[in-house]
């Protein structure tokens, strides 16, 4: 008989007791109300028996729907599990394939079971990720699968449900959206463009409006401080979010870092009280915090300071803007290196003539123009003035945003503080977990980069991926390969593009090459063309979703990619068969690194502790795209002359790879593809 397990009685909004704080004693766990002094116990015996629950849903009710076990992902489960009742800060690195979304979520289910059951306080669990593709996913599809199965063998006695969080610039400002459906000319407009900008009077989530124009979305958008009048639906909104019906709350990293900032401070917070928290894709954690705890500059700040002035009639002062702020903008958004490195020299100069026109701005118009704009133009002049101080503490640098568009940023000096204080000292149990959070088992990097300090409930985890990559994949390292000589590069493009080419012939196509600069990509693209494959060949600087579709469906091309396409993005089946790495992806020098640099005595040492396990993580997440499904078969290709058998990367180069057979002859490749795959992969399909 399945036991109920009911949910039902924690929805209905109740105040919240004061926040607790988990702490081990003996057999039990204690949670601690402060201010009633009262104390409830997890006993020995709920944590068995939320154990037992465990095993039953992964051994039971998951294979029952279809889904094979793993015993990997139980096992991870049970240790989220523990981690959860023991208040623990916990790393996991869990390799692909493993099923760490259901096995978090399934444990957040069971601790927030047992809680309840203890006497606690409902509280939501909180669930922070770097993506808006995962949070969509986890919102739509793993939730409500969960949910259904609970329900079905009686664990539940309703649904689940859950709220996605994000930040105001992606919800509809009702005001304004009538203001701009008033002044603009919907027959003019592009068709998708005007039924898009239409759906927003029932859709409050932008990003659900696929073809909404820039230009409309910074028209129509929350404002940063909301002067609405009226009871507008983002109110109504947040409102609902904050009840007590949403048993996950679902946000980014920059929004769960703004909550924990405002919880620090004793500000209101953004997101409801949690009892738990999930950090997923937790490698990009530490770049959000040096952006939340810094001053970021980027087109959506001048574009919408630009819309802002126009809006109130100040057309001069918008243009003006705009030429003082686009040298800067065209140089951060620099594709190749030296690119970038023109920028550096230029930019103290770039930013001098910017806060003089900015400066001059505020001067002419600044106590005619609305207090919100007021404040905008102000924020973007202290910006600047921030970058353009000498102070040692600043680190000044470029990175991008989750739209992979490039910003400038001045990291704070005391990010260890900042980190301490808002997010780690949380009594909370915090979950962070992902793909690339360790080298082997060794977490050293990214506790340095999260600013992690050696705290006592701090327990780390290593789920090795189910995939048989002994069987499925195999490793290319020429006996030799050409040597990048940076003060001549041509001939080491011929050479590079020549082994690619023979490569992607073996494979029939079906290859992705993943550089590590636009410039390389471009000249290899080039001399591939002059090859005349028989394969269609696509290029991608960024992720842009209209070239990877065209990889997609080309069926047997090859895509030349570099930047966020080393991480993120699914190739399953038979589409990428054949990953090339022409260079291993050492992190390319800039302010920051230069700024790590000087922490250590040596150059070697620096290398060791931080740019090597850089590299390593990000080889794995480049590897990452070759295998994505357990029946996925593929090549693997790393063409550096540093990765050779007896230069000084090549263990480097092992360790951060799967187990696999390693060749260096073109023939086993030729071998291998077609022991692996249908007749039907090698037609080939012509340009």
């Amino acid at each position: 008989m399945a036991r109920e397990w009911s949910l039902a009685a924690a929805y209905p909004y109740r105040s919240p007791l004061p926040r607790v704080r988990a702490a081990n004693i003996g057999s039990t766990i204690s949670y601690k109300a402060k201010k009633q002094g009262e104390t409830y116990m997890i006993t020995t015996e709920q944590k068995r028996r939320a154990h037992q629950d465990a095993d039953h849903i992964f051994k039971e009710l998951f294979p029952q729907c279809g889904m094979k076990e793993r015993q990997g992902q139980t096992s991870l489960c049970h240790e989220m599990l523990d981690a959860m009742f023991g208040a623990k800060i916990m790393l996991s690195d869990a390799g692909t394939g493993i099923g760490k979304t259901y096995a978090y979520l399934t444990a957040a289910v069971i601790f927030h079971k047992y809680r309840m059951e203890a006497g606690e306080s409902w509280q939501p669990i909180a669930i922070s990720t770097a993506s808006v593709a995962l949070q969509e996913a986890i919102h739509r599809e793993y939730i409500p699968f969960l949910s259904k199965l609970l329900i079905r063998a009686g664990y539940l006695t309703r649904p689940m449900e859950s709220v996605i969080r994000k930040g105001k610039s992606r919800y509809v400002c009702d005001e304004r959206l009538i203001k701009r459906l008033n002044a603009v000319n919907l027959q003019k407009k592009n068709r998708k463009n005007a039924e898009a900008l239409l759906s927003l009077r029932s859709c409050l989530d932008m990003d659900q409006a696929k073809h909404l124009s820039g230009y409309d979305r910074r028209q129509v958008a929350a404002p940063r401080i909301c002067d609405c009048d009226r009871y507008c639906r983002y109110k109504r909104f947040l409102e609902d979010a904050a009840s007590g019906k949403y048993l996950f709350q679902i946000c980014n990293h920059n929004l769960l870092l703004a909550d924990a900032m405002n919880t620090s401070l004793h500000r209101h917070p953004i997101l409801r009280p949690y009892c738990a928290l999930i950090v997923d894709e937790a490698h990009k954690l530490p770049s959000a915090a040096r952006q939340m705890f810094g001053r970021t500059l980027g087109q959506e700040d001048v574009l919408a300071l630009c819309h802002g002035l126009k809006a109130e009639h100040y057309q001069l002062a918008a243009q003006n803007l705009l030429s003082a702020m686009r040298p800067i903008l065209q140089g951060i958004d620099a594709e190749t290196n030296e690119g970038m490195a023109a920028f550096e020299r230029e930019r103290p100069r770039l930013l001098k003539e910017a806060w003089k026109k900015l400066d001059s701005i505020r001067r002419m118009i600044g106590d005619r123009i609305s207090k919100q704009l007021k404040r905008e133009l102000g924020r973007m002049i202290s910006s600047i003035e921030l970058f353009l101080d000498e102070d040692a503490d600043i680190i000044l640098y470029v990175d991008r945003d989750e739209y992979q568009r490039p910003i400038l940023c001045a990291a704070a000096g005391d990010m260890d503080t900042q980190m301490h204080n808002t997010l780690w000292s949380m009594p909370q149990p915090i979950l962070l977990t992902s793909g690339t959070l360790a080298v082997g088992d060794d977490f050293s990097r990214f506790k340095a980069e999260a600013y992690i300090r050696p705290y006592p409930r701090l327990t780390e985890s290593v789920s090795l991926s189910p995939f048989r990559y002994e069987k499925n994949c195999l490793l290319y390292v020429p006996h030799s390969a050409p040597i990048h000589n940076k003060t001549d590069l041509q001939p080491y493009y011929r050479l590079l593009a020549a082994d690619i080419a023979s490569l992607i012939r073996v494979c029939h196509g079906h290859t992705l090459v993943l550089f590590n600069s636009y410039s390389a990509m471009t000249a290899v693209h080039g001399l591939l063309r002059e090859a005349e494959l028989p394969y269609p060949i696509f290029t991608m600087a960024r992720n842009n979703p209209h070239i990877a579709e065209g990889f997609r469906q080309s069926g047997n091309g090859v895509l030349l990619a570099t930047g966020s396409a080393w991480e993120g993005m699914d190739f399953p089946g038979d589409m990428v068969s054949l990953l090339i790495i022409p260079r291993l992806p050492f992190p390319i020098p800039d302010a920051f690194s230069d700024h790590l640099k000087e922490q250590y005595e040596s150059l070697h040492e620096f290398i060791q502790s931080v740019a090597l396990p850089d590299m390593q993580i990000k080889l794995r997440q480049g590897f990452g795209r070759a295998i994505r499904l357990e029946t996925d078969t593929c090549i693997v290709a790393v063409l550096d002359n540093r990765s050779l058998r007896d230069r000084r990367y090549h263990a480097a180069m092992r360790e951060a790879l799967p187990d696999m057979p390693m060749t260096g002859r073109l023939t086993s490749l030729h071998n291998f593809i077609h022991a692996v795959k249908e007749d039907g992969y090698f037609a080939e399909v012509r340009q």
